[in-house]
């Protein structure tokens, strides 16, 4: 070890191999001594080196320890981006319903993932503004937004739990701005989409859709378990729906129909799809769905909405019997009103849901359209079919006198 005699502390090691490195030697607050590697001699100018260790000499008279944020600094550049995303999944999950998870699973996991061997630190504005920009181009605005959100959560948790000191998406404008959907199938639309629709599971779900007003996914995951043909009725429990509360759904005699003539799978609980899971390759299937029907630009979240609005529109049934219908917290039934209201209008839900089945069993398409299925998509119930008469305790006495 040669050490400077200008500049105290800074010197030169030669190796017993015939390396040489600048070095630099230094106390820290706690008067302990450091000696920190600057660069090989010949890769460093002297002067370079001189100007490094002056630098890391005046911190250490300041308190500062050089040495130890440069540990710091090796720790943190070794968490990336990648190695964060499923500790996040895994603590938020149980909070979130699995709709939720899965699809905040999916753009952490694969839309983000050009972001995974990144540092964790040096993911910021410029690199997530970049990426939006090719998801926007790449799937469109919609999903470019949705990544974002799901972005913006994930590292609004690493905030929380201090592993990031920022949240970068702050400040980054969204790809494109949110626009309410108000997009209602009209008569003839629902007509077409409903005589187009097979006898298969999907064609079933988009059915049911249409006749209970729920949610996509709280159809296309139904059990078994939630299905009382005898009583008509679909019990939601509360880890199912959004809001978190148990929710039933009285079933029409059109409904009753397609669960009564769904197989049951030995060993299955679901009604819906195959495997672990519900219904899964919407995509495609609302793809055919739409050129058979010919109609297009909608979404099957727009169901439910056109389902409130016949209710509404054409039916004339009060705004708190279809808010009960669609499980909606707000307006009256916010707050401790709702609280006590939760068993309420479960008559009223019936005649609703009933009328709804009745007027969709009577729509007729304006063009013509080859079913899709031996089977009308929407047939009136018929008299001896069991499950119509089970719907109706009324009528199953009559039937058995």
């Amino acid at each position: 070890m040669v050490f400077d005699d200008d500049l105290p502390g800074f010197g030169l090691s030669l190796s017993k191999g015939g390396s040489r490195m600048w070095v630099v030697q230094y106390r820290n607050a706690l008067g302990q001594s450091k000696r920190e590697s600057l660069g090989k001699v010949g890769l460093l100018s002297a002067s370079d080196a001189r100007r490094a260790a002056g630098e890391r000499l005046a911190r250490a008279k300041l308190g500062e320890d050089p040495h130890a944020e440069k540990v710091k600094a090796k720790a943190r550049a070794a968490v990336t981006f990648g190695a964060v995303v499923e500790p996040y999944l895994e603590a938020v999950g149980p909070g979130l319903r699995p709709a939720y998870l899965a699809e905040a699973g999916r753009y952490l996991r694969t839309t983000w993932k050009p972001l995974h061997k990144l540092p964790l630190h040096t993911v910021g504005r410029p690199e997530i503004t970049e990426h939006l920009t090719k998801i926007r181009n790449e799937t469109g605005p919609h999903a470019a937004n949705r990544a974002r959100a799901a972005l913006s959560a994930h590292f609004a948790w690493l905030v929380g739990t201090g592993k990031a000191e920022t949240n970068p998406v702050m400040g980054v404008p969204k790809p494109a701005p949110e626009v309410r959907r108000a997009r209602v199938l009209s008569e003839d639309e629902i007509a077409r989409v409903l005589k187009a629709c097979r006898d298969d599971d999907f064609g079933r779900v988009v059915r049911l859709l249409l006749l209970t007003g729920q949610r996509r996914d709280e159809v296309a995951d139904m059990a078994w378990t939630e299905v009382d043909l005898a009583a008509g009725l679909w019990s939601l429990p509360g880890e199912r729906v959004k809001n978190g509360q148990d929710h039933d759904v009285p079933l029409s005699a059109p409904a009753l129909q397609i669960l009564a003539g769904t197989e049951r799978i030995e060993g299955r609980p679901l009604v819906f799809g195959q495997g672990d899971g519900g219904f899964q390759g919407f995509s495609r299937a609302k793809a055919a769905l739409d050129k058979r029907s010919g109609v297009t630009g909608w979404r099957l979240h727009d169901l439910r909405r056109t389902a409130a609005t016949v209710m509404g529109d054409r039916l004339k049934v009060l705004p708190h019997v279809i808010e009960a219908v669609l499980n909606h917290i707000s307006g009256h039934k916010a707050g401790v009103a709702g609280i006590y209201n939760r068993a309420l209008y479960a008559t009223e839900k019936r005649e609703a849901l009933d009328a709804l089945g009745a007027y969709l069993a009577g729509l007729k398409p304006s063009v013509e359209i080859a079913a899709a299925d031996p089977e009308p998509a929407l047939a009136k119930p018929k008299k001896r079919r069991a499950a119509a008469v089970l719907a109706h305790p009324a009528k199953r006495r009559g039937a058995e006198s």
